[in-house]
């Protein structure tokens, strides 16, 4: 831990110190001795003159000790300043690239997620019975519609319903009826998902809403994606109707800020975000401020990275790389960890 460093250092410092104000004491008690001995030896006169000298030297050894040991103390006190400093430097980068590796994982794993879901509501859209469903609406076609995605809701636990619209936005069924009754005669006509999905050029696109509310599926937090459910299921077919596929985000989305990968000694002093293209906060691992709350994130232009902000916190982040044929949404991973506390 880069941390230790600097504390080991920290503690050299203290203990060479120490260890100078000792032999200091030792040299001022040998400079006394010295003295003693040396006005001893002059009223011995003639006799002592020999043990004079002897006393002499001992005073001048203790007096250069004192000016090595005030040398070594200036010398000791500038280092280990500089050496401080560095090492709190280092610290610094160290944390931040490893937070902002953190935050590219997350925010990769989010991609590698949602690249899936693109794929899903390609693909379910030239489903046979959704595509009937919106040809030609009839209460067996709806019935039939709604068992089939059941089935697909039954393998693909990640979803909270699936929904088929026709194209003046009437959803028409849903995979979960029982759950979720009023989706059914609902209107999402002025929803954008359903307006962008209507609006896509060939099987091919597909599109994709802010994380946000839904009050039909019992007010949950939901990642909506869409495409246009065409004619004979066709690529180019002429759209008929448009299938909207509700992602359970706020379950999946806190499991990866919850799945972090950080030491116990950090987890109590770190948060580790989602945050969209406006910086709003979508997933929070202390679950705080989720839709409601701006993140400060400063980037200055760059795509992964770390910095210190005004609190002394380090900020780790990473834009959204995509996925294959996912782009991404412009979203960022953020981990925020306080600076006391920290494992590394």
């Amino acid at each position: 831990m880069p941390e230790r460093i600097v504390a080991l250092s920290r503690a050299v410092s203290e203990l060479a110190t120490r260890k100078m104000d000792e032999i200091q004491a030792v040299t001022n008690t040998t400079k006394i001795l010295a003295l003693n001995a040396l006005i001893e030896a002059m009223r011995a006169g003639e006799a002592g003159r020999g043990f004079a000298v002897v006393a002499q030297e001992v005073k001048a050894i203790s007096e250069r000790i004192t000016t090595i040991g005030d040398e070594m103390r200036a010398q000791m006190a500038t280092q280990t300043t500089e050496l401080d400093t560095l090492g709190r430097r280092l610290v610094g980068q160290l944390r931040g690239g490893r937070l902002a590796d953190l935050a590219l994982n997350m925010i990769d794993i989010v991609d590698r997620n949602l690249y899936e879901r693109s794929c899903d509501v390609r693909w379910w859209a030239t489903d046979s019975a959704v595509v009937d469903c919106a040809a030609s609406p009839s209460p067996q076609a709806r019935a039939h519609a709604a068992q089939r995605l059941a089935v697909i809701l039954r393998a693909y636990t990640v979803y909270l319903d699936l929904w088929v619209v026709d194209s003046r936005g009437t959803v028409l069924a849903n995979g979960r009826p029982e759950r979720y009754p009023r989706a059914v005669g609902s209107s999402v006509a002025q929803e954008s998902w359903f307006k962008d999905a209507l609006a896509t050029r060939n099987g091919g696109e597909f599109a994709v809403a802010d994380i946000a509310v839904n009050d039909s599926l019992d007010r949950s937090t939901v990642a909506t994606y869409a495409t246009a459910i065409r004619e004979g299921g066709e690529e180019d077919g002429a759209v008929i109707g448009a299938l909207g596929i509700f992602f359970d985000w706020q379950t999946q989305s806190q499991t990866v800020v919850d799945s972090v990968r950080l030491t116990p000694e950090e987890k109590p002093a770190t948060r580790c975000l989602l945050v969209d293209r406006r910086h709003r906060v979508i997933a929070s691992s202390d679950r705080r401020g989720v839709l409601g709350e701006t993140y400060p994130l400063r980037t200055d232009g760059r795509t992964h990275g770390a910095y210190a902000d005004d609190h002394g916190r380090v900020v780790g982040f990473a834009l959204t790389p995509g996925y294959e044929t996912y782009r991404g949404l412009g979203w960022y991973g953020v981990i925020v960890q306080e600076h006391a506390g920290a494992g590394g």
